[in-house]
């Protein structure tokens, strides 16, 4: 019998914007294809946001060649406004966001459950280095 627990994964940033700016950024559609890629081979060609618990979001993440893509989207768990978010992917797997109030910015870590296609050290990258797009965007 296959063990169904999931590894969890966390990623964190300390982005310097206020908590405000950071929430806005985060959860506005039309910021979210502006960060939502891991490199610059990719672009996140859509996004909806319904943000509220129940509310369902989606996310178009394309290859710039046109090679590859795929919607990355679920259902909100719980919504507190400038402070935390959790969802569940559309393959049940829970992701957990926090955004904290730090000096001179905002603290983002989100734990999510690892999926099993891929080596937990490249997921953990890949959504870094999605972060990591968040924080320029963010702090330009």
């Amino acid at each position: 019998m296959q063990n169904s627990k999931k590894d969890l994964v966390t990623i964190e940033a300390k982005v310097n914007a206020p908590i405000e700016k950071v929430w806005e950024l985060w959860t506005g559609p039309e910021h979210i294809i502006k960060w939502n890629a891991a490199n610059d081979d990719w672009h996140t060609t859509s996004a909806e946001n319904d943000l509220r618990i129940g509310g369902r979001f989606n996310s178009r993440m394309e290859a710039k060649d046109g090679s590859f893509g795929f919607d990355f989207g679920g259902i909100y768990n719980e919504v507190d406004e400038h402070e935390r978010i959790v969802y569940t992917l559309d393959d049940e797997r829970k992701v957990w966001t926090t955004f904290t109030k730090i000096e001179g910015g905002t603290e983002v870590i989100s734990t999510f459950e690892a999926e099993s296609a891929n080596p937990v050290e490249m997921q953990k990258a890949g959504w870094q280095s999605i972060l990591n797009n968040f924080k320029l965007y963010t702090e330009k």
